[in-house]
């Protein structure tokens, strides 16, 4: 498994997915929609995974003594591993935005705003790579691509209902504290959910017949 990510870093990695990493500094834009900030780290997936067909990686990496189940599961690690670097690198940037502006009329960059990010990945990670590997050929983005931004326009949405708002947008260290379980849910949901999304991958990748 050592092997196959150090191949997927260095052979199937697509530029655009170190590239985005830097787009946590989208986090100081002021009054923008943070979430899209992480939109791009799925867009730069989809750019790895078409990168890595338009190769013939799969085909390359089939015919290394390695296991179907193994190919799937290195992908989903890679792909887990630019994600929570796409949260670690913004975090710092988040900072530096309740530092030089004040409330944002859409959704501040807290703690609960990282643990809806992970809840975005683990539904984009659900409808994009299963799908892939009923063929291990075909990409469909359109559909969730259409769900994410569903998803992020209800996580603005709900900064704007009276209670659950005042919750999600808080910025001062107690309110901050008290969104911690939105944080730790919100990743249970991301590895439960790539924990499912790999292993619905394989079942999927082994009824190809490359």
């Amino acid at each position: 498994m050592k092997a196959l990510i150090y191949k997927e870093f260095k052979l199937a990695a697509h530029p655009t997915c170190f590239i985005f990493l830097a787009f946590g500094a989208m986090l100081l834009i002021p009054n923008y929609p943070y979430y899209v900030a992480f939109f791009y780290t799925t867009l730069s997936l989809f750019f790895y995974f078409l990168n890595g067909r338009e190769n013939r990686d799969i085909l390359f990496t089939a015919l290394l003594p390695v296991s179907k189940a193994d190919m799937v599961k290195a992908r989903c690690t890679v792909c887990a591993i630019f994600e929570l670097l796409a949260v670690i690198i913004a975090v710092p940037f988040s900072f530096l935005n309740r530092a030089l502006y004040g409330p944002c009329p859409l959704a501040d960059c807290n703690v609960a705003f990282f643990g809806l990010t992970f809840v975005m990945f683990a539904i984009f990670n659900g409808l994009f790579i299963p799908r892939f590997y009923k063929t291990a050929y075909k990409l469909n983005f359109l559909v969730p691509c259409i769900v994410v931004f569903l998803f992020i326009g209800a996580a603005i949405a709900l900064v704007f209902f009276p209670g659950i708002g005042a919750y999600l947008d808080a910025t001062s260290p107690e309110g901050m504290i008290a969104q911690l379980p939105v944080l730790i849910v919100g990743l249970v949901i991301f590895i439960l959910g790539m924990v499912l999304t790999c292993r619905r991958s394989v079942r999927n990748f082994e009824k190809v017949d490359l």
